[in-house]
């Protein structure tokens, strides 16, 4: 029974198991309505006809066009002095359609493995005790001895859904020509657009923009991730020494500043940043200064403000996450370390340091990460400004609101898709290799 589950379903069952095992893959649930296992059967069967019935009204219609993506173009008839239109295809419905058709007609090739591979597990279970598991049965083994299945089915088909069904879709926009000259129909144009960001360009996209983006992205990824990490931890360990009073005062004031909105605190910075907004009126009235500061229309000026403001939200959230870390560093490292004569920089180089990186490397990865696609931050207080005449990215755009107006404002849905794919890879191999070279990967048993 072991080799078969681990074994080649196909060949496994095709092999060894009798008539109604390998009719499974035809009509699914057959080998389990022969061994009396009805629910089960009921269900593959309901199944089958379920995709098969997609595939007759649907499926098949929009697999078969998914090829040219549509051809045929809106017309229009005068009758009785009246136009009167007759619909074309559209190649977006058609491509997302077609899309859920291949994923669709994955889930049938699936569901007859595993129609087969369940009649053979029938077919052993009668051979060897005399009937195949009950329904009751089933439904324990699943919930408990492989409860991870049972439990984690249902978010693993969310995530196929509404994670990897939509990135196919977008990734698929990527080799056409969908822009605002293709609306409605557009063709499939291999790596075209991507010849735009390495090659030719564009008016809207050249490499020099893309590689430029692509760079302040990383810079500010970077400085908004671990200034916010170590300022924030420098602010946690003063709160929790044991000299600090009022401890809890302090905690209360940065939780504080979490529970606002944080577009209302950004919208409120973004009004009074601007050229005439109340910073820069209080210090031309105080005299201290006798222009207005370009805080977010000077490209330096404005990339140093939108790395500052974000200290300013983020690093309560630091705060908060460390602070329950240092109170739960076991107490015999720091007493070992007071043992052998270490001061207090020694027993945080050596102690307190690395076991905050052992426990959150993950989220640093998962911050690093958000901060890419830190959205918010730019595109409210800056909107991506100073922008160059004539350029579609500003000098504070990061990848993702470049993205945003590529294809929102300028409907530049390819070009997008192509900005997309570019910085998926980009935060993939980094945050691939963070952290399979992290000791919460290597050695994530225990902290050495």
């Amino acid at each position: 029974m072991d080799i078969t589950m681990k074994s080649s379903v196909f060949g496994r069952t095709w092999v060894s198991g009798d008539i109604f095992t390998k009719l499974s893959y035809i009509i699914f649930g057959v080998g389990n309505l022969a061994r009396k296992q009805i629910v089960k059967g009921l269900l593959f069967l309901a199944s089958e006809i379920a995709i098969i019935s997609y595939f007759v009204t649907t499926g098949s219609t929009y697999l078969s066009k998914i090829g040219t993506l549509g051809t045929v173009k809106q017309g229009r008839v005068k009758v009785d002095g009246f136009w009167e239109y007759t619909a074309g295809d559209n190649s977006v419905v058609i491509l997302l359609y077609g899309v859920m058709a291949i994923f669709a007609a994955i889930l049938f090739v699936w569901l007859s493995a595993l129609s087969a591979r369940s009649s053979l597990k029938a077919e052993h279970d009668v051979a060897e005790r005399g009937r195949a598991t009950t329904i009751r049965e089933d439904w324990h083994d699943i919930f408990d001895t492989r409860a991870q299945i049972g439990l984690m089915s249902l978010p693993v088909l969310g995530v196929v859904v509404f994670t990897i069904l939509p990135l196919v879709f977008m990734i698929s926009m990527a080799f056409t020509n969908y822009d605002k000259d293709h609306a409605v129909l557009f063709d499939w144009v291999g790596l075209k657009n991507f010849g735009l960001f390495f090659g030719q360009g564009s008016k809207d996209v050249t490499a020099s923009m893309f590689f430029d983006v692509l760079v302040w992205t990383l810079i500010w990824a970077f400085f908004a991730t671990f200034l916010n990490f170590f300022l924030g931890m420098f602010m946690a360990m003063i709160i929790n020494r044991k000299t600090t009073k009022l401890k809890g005062f302090w905690r209360a004031c940065f939780s504080m500043s979490i529970a606002v909105p944080q577009f209302v605190s950004l919208l409120v910075m973004q009004t009074m940043l601007r050229q005439d907004g109340a910073i820069n009126r209080l210090l031309l009235d105080s005299g201290l200064i006798h222009h207005a500061l370009p805080f977010l229309t000077d490209t330096l000026w404005a990339r140093v403000t939108v790395i500052v403001i974000n200290l300013w939200v983020g690093i309560p959230y630091t705060i908060m996450q460390i602070t329950g870390i240092l109170q739960n560093v076991p107490a015999e490292l720091y007493e070992a370390a007071e043992l052998d004569g270490a001061n207090w920089w020694q027993r945080y180089v050596n102690v307190t340091l690395p076991y905050i990186f052992f426990v959150m490397t993950p989220y640093l990865i998962t911050t690093f990460t958000g901060n890419v696609n830190n959205f918010n931050v730019i595109y409210l207080l800056t909107g991506g400004a100073p922008t160059p005449v004539g350029a579609s990215a500003g000098k504070t755009d990061l990848l993702i609101t470049w993205l945003y107006k590529l294809t929102v404002d300028k409907n530049n849905y390819n070009l997008g898709a192509v900005i997309g794919i570019m910085t998926f890879i980009v935060l993939a191999v980094v945050s691939l290799i963070t952290y399979r070279s992290s000791g919460s990967y290597k050695n994530e048993e225990r902290f050495l």
